[in-house]
């Protein structure tokens, strides 16, 4: 297996779709725009240096710019160079796109010095292994919050059954691991049906 095979689901999605929504291997927009949605809930993002840690198209940019959530800057960071050029393009205020492998460089996290470091979807290919890696890059580079959502072993029984490339994660396993780190947590697995997906906000003291 190649060191970074958790690559592998995208870069066969953007052969597939090119930078279509599709290549980023959302469901739907709707899911996607919900999942935002749950982290400009769950913290204030006005004001602050916001990064993307595998950030595809830039979509979070956006979204954030759609609904006029005043952040001071945003940087995202995805492995696939494509689809950053594509974002590059879109011509997002207040944003920056880099392409690198976050896995492998955890100094792409510090980009910008950010404040909040945004982590959707970019888990769901990857081995517990490399989970770990990139969520304690993420919070040692965040100055302030970190916010992560993964597929939950703890969904209903009717959530979609999940199989290649994504997986469901062990959640309890995932907040043990937050919490080992900062008392300051907040859990959200409500606003998908069945519980399908779950949210984990860190703040530093």
């Amino acid at each position: 297996m190649s060191r970074d095979a958790y690559l592998t689901p995208y870069r066969e999605s953007f052969q597939k779709h090119g930078t279509d929504f599709r290549v980023t291997l959302w469901n739907n927009p709707q899911w996607q725009r919900q999942r935002f949605a749950v982290f400009t809930q769950m913290t204030s993002f006005s004001g602050k240096r916001v990064l993307d840690a595998g950030c595809s198209r830039g979509d979070l940019a956006a979204y954030l710019l759609e609904h006029h959530i005043a952040h001071r800057h945003y940087v995202g960071v995805d492995a696939l160079s494509e689809v950053i050029e594509f974002a590059q393009g879109r011509g997002l205020d207040r944003a920056e796109f880099h392409a690198g492998d976050l896995v492998n460089d955890a100094s792409l996290m510090a980009i910008g010095d950010p404040q909040v470091v945004c982590i959707s979807g970019t888990l769901n290919t990857m081995s517990d292994k490399h989970v770990d890696q990139v969520l304690e890059a993420a919070w040692q580079a965040t100055g302030e919050t970190l916010l992560f959502n993964f597929l939950s072993d703890r969904a209903g029984p009717g959530a979609t059954p999940q199989c290649d490339p994504a997986r469901r994660f062990d959640t309890m396993r995932l907040l043990d691991w937050a919490l080992r780190r900062t008392p300051y947590i907040a859990y959200r697995q409500d606003y998908l049906e069945h519980g399908h997906d779950a949210t984990v906000l860190m703040r530093k003291a």
